[in-house]
């Protein structure tokens, strides 16, 4: 949008149009989102954040004076309406070596937790589909999708809220560091000292999320076909090989996790390959590959019925370092995939 046409619809919305102000504020409603998930982990309470940014920006748009971007402005309230909800709420977490020693796979797995705790995946046509452009601020694709990687995220809710905003703000949306404390109400000096706890408590934690093979390269298309192939024909020593050693699978909301290659193959051997589980390549989720879970309607054995959606990390070299199965049709739907099949 360039500065003539921003001024004139800054003007119209300025004096009451709501039309105006949709149009102004449309080309900044995808970086809101994806900056709103990642601060808080959940797609709904993103929704709810940016419906409530957007409201305060509407409400306190007559103060506006331009002397930041509009978009600098739109992400200071959302980050601020952020950190509120973070007041009222713990932050969101996946089952993982934070929550205790790994599960046992001999034993069947625990019993689902549904209070809203568990991380959520972020559909990709959410928060980057269509070309990128100035809106994007100097978020490259690679570094897009690392950002909101399921892994980084993980990470990122282990930060105290401020450190996180910090983060994001500086490392995300590039914003210097005078910005961020006028944003956050605080100082420089401050803001670079949150910056370094944050970039050392997310070293301390294993950054598997910093090299990955590109979306749609031979790498990651072998990986996943040998992976799909292994899961669908219930082959667990197949399975185990495209899996790195050190390799992790979480289901949530079941709070168990499992460590090592060996420990998901005998899992898969002994609880998960007899649900008959199918399944079928779904749409890119947190910048990551995807499968949606299929399993026999046991009222009709010709349908199968959508029970999840398998998001995969992969490292460099196309083994598959996660396997986090969130468990029930939500996320799956989200992204459009149906909720029955033919077997």
């Amino acid at each position: 949008m360039d500065t003539d046409a921003q001024g004139e619809l800054l003007a119209a919305a300025r004096r009451g149009d709501g039309r105006a102000f949709d149009a102004l504020t449309a080309p900044h409603r995808r970086g809101l989102l994806a900056h709103c998930y990642r601060m808080l982990g959940s797609v709904a309470d993103a929704d709810d954040a940016v419906q409530e940014a957007l409201v305060r920006a509407w409400k306190y748009l007559p103060g506006y004076e331009a002397r930041a971007a509009l978009r600098s402005w739109l992400f200071s309230i959302a980050t601020r309406q952020c950190l509120d909800m973070l007041e009222k709420r713990p932050p969101r977490r996946f089952p993982s070596m934070d929550e205790g020693a790994p599960s046992d796979p001999s034993r069947p797995p625990s019993a689902a937790v549904l209070d809203p705790v568990w991380l959520e995946p972020l559909a990709d046509a959410r928060w980057c589909e269509g070309p990128a452009d100035e809106t994007d601020g100097p978020e490259a694709t690679v570094t897009r999708r690392q950002s909101v990687a399921v892994a980084f995220l993980a990470a990122l809710q282990t930060l105290p809220a401020t450190q996180r905003a910090a983060l994001l703000l500086h490392d995300v949306a590039g914003w210097a560091s005078a910005e961020i404390a006028e944003a956050l109400e605080t100082t420089p000096t401050a803001v670079n000292s949150a910056l370094q706890r944050a970039r050392g408590a997310l070293d301390a934690r294993a950054p598997a999320w910093e090299r990955v093979p590109p979306l749609g390269s031979s790498v990651e298309t072998e990986a996943l076909s040998r992976y799909l192939r292994a899961w669908n024909t219930g082959d667990p020593g197949a399975l185990a090989s495209v899996l790195r050693a050190d390799a992790v699978l979480a289901m949530p909301p079941v709070p168990d996790w499992y460590a090592g290659r060996e420990a998901i193959r005998a899992l898969f051997e002994g609880f998960i390959r007899g649900l008959g589980t199918q399944l079928i390549a779904a749409p890119a989720t947190n910048g990551q590959p995807a499968f949606a879970s299929y399993h026999p309607d046991p009222q009709d054995p010709t349908r199968l019925l959508l029970d999840g959606l398998q998001v995969l990390h992969l490292d460099g070299d196309g083994a598959v370092v996660s396997v986090l199965v969130f468990l029930g049709p939500e996320a799956a739907l989200a992204q459009g995939l149906p909720a029955a099949r033919e077997a």
